[in-house]
């Protein structure tokens, strides 16, 4: 019988969230029928495409929310439509797992009536969410509460975690009380031979003799703002020779194009919104340094964040904030801004210090791109996730035997 897995995954959709495509296509590859649910997009209209031999079914979603009322509007809406996608799913391919990537935490409720049929759940832990919602609103409030209670029940409710760094294995161990055996790393690593730098374009420069790039989510822990004021300070020394370019979407996007113009950076920084992946490819290929400005905080310290792995992978010399998991992905391949006193005009100084030196630029970058091609490429990744897929099938074998056993007896 053929193995039949389906991945549900809510804050973004299918093929542009690279991990979940790249697991997607590792299960099919070793024999699996892969199936993804996730929300449709400007992007990916589709409601149902199958490419590369993954099935995949795009729900309905409303406007991403920028507030505690706003994500429960935004979580709600999508927690419906997966419980009816799921069963429509379930009926056509009868999957025996089912794997939820946070955020939220709230997926287990969609897999609860699916367990009482026999199917596993396999919980794949992106974010740390009570620690996502201090980042954004700094308050241990009534919603930080129900974070944290969700994520108990999540780590309750799955019977195998696979998780993108050893903190977060760390915390299923810790505090979500699982057994050591059922948590697998499964690291974020880009495909190298997907994400691989070409020729720079001087366009992308905008008549500047150096480009810094910055690609991801625009948001709170984000710290774009924290950019904003390292390029305010870059042009304030006079130093005209240097252009921004953000790349990606998200609720705080409108606000920080409004804030860009006010610091009168226009002729500074551009923000792209989401854009081709050719056009993204282009930008950070030309790009002298790349760029993490997330904001100094526990979530962003305890988080593997991919775009450190993308950087890498193109070659490029990164400079962001001092944090556990991003030291451990970048070393060598990184300046690290220290988290207090006067964070941005130390950011800045960073940057001028990479973009002034292009022999320490180029050694850093082959540093890194060594790293992802020797350690950290989503190849390196790939017998974890399978290990953790035939953990979660033992079980199904291991109940389907027991009852085998019941009824011969």
């Amino acid at each position: 019988m053929t193995r039949k897995a389906l991945i549900v995954v809510e804050n973004l959709p299918v093929p542009p969230d690279f991990r979940v495509w790249n697991e997607a296509r590792s299960l099919q590859k070793a024999g699996y029928e892969a199936i993804v649910l996730c929300p449709r997009r400007r992007d990916c209209p589709k409601k149902y495409e199958y490419l590369e031999n993954v099935h995949i079914y795009r729900h309905p979603i409303v406007q991403e929310g920028d507030s505690p009322l706003g994500h429960l509007w935004e979580y709600g809406c999508a927690l419906f439509w997966e419980f009816v996608y799921c069963w429509m799913i379930y009926f056509r391919h009868r999957f025996q797992v089912i794997q939820g990537c946070n955020p939220p935490d709230n997926i287990f409720l969609v897999a609860i009536p699916f367990k009482l049929l026999g199917v596993k759940y396999i919980f794949d832990h992106h974010d740390v969410c009570p620690e996502l919602y201090l980042s954004k609103y700094n308050r241990k409030d009534s919603f930080y509460k129900v974070q944290l209670w969700l994520e108990h029940m999540t780590f309750r409710c799955c019977d195998v975690a696979i998780v993108t760094n050893n903190t977060y294995r760390k915390i299923a161990v810790g505090r979500g009380g699982m057994n050591e055996d059922n948590v697998f790393v499964v690291r974020n690593g880009p495909n190298p031979t997907v994400l691989k730098a070409i020729p720079p374009i001087p366009a992308r420069k905008f008549g500047k003799q150096f480009l810094v790039g910055y690609v991801g989510n625009m948001s709170a822990q984000e710290g774009l703002d924290i950019l904003l004021d390292a390029a305010l300070e870059i042009k304030r020394i006079g130093r005209n020779d240097v252009h921004f370019t953000c790349i990606g979407g998200g609720p705080g996007l409108a606000g920080l194009r409004q804030l860009c113009k006010e610091k009168n950076l226009e002729d500074t920084v551009n923000f792209t919104g989401r854009i081709p992946f050719s056009d993204l490819l282009e930008i950070l290929s030309t790009a002298d340094v790349c760029v993490n400005p997330d904001r100094p905080c526990e979530m962003n310290s305890m988080s593997t964040m991919i775009k450190i792995m993308e950087y890498m992978a193109l070659g490029k010399p990164i400079v962001q904030f001092e944090g556990v998991e991003g030291r451990f992905s970048a070393q060598g391949s990184s300046l690290y801004s220290r988290s207090d006193g006067d964070i941005v005009l130390d950011f800045a100084e960073k940057i001028l210090w990479l973009l002034d030196r292009p022999q320490e630029r180029m050694r850093m970058g082959e540093l890194g791109r060594r790293r992802v091609e020797e350690e950290l490429a989503w190849e390196h990744s790939v017998p974890h996730l399978l290990g953790a897929y035939e953990r979660a099938f033992s079980k199904v074998r291991g109940k389907r035997a027991l009852q085998t056993d019941i009824a011969q007896s």
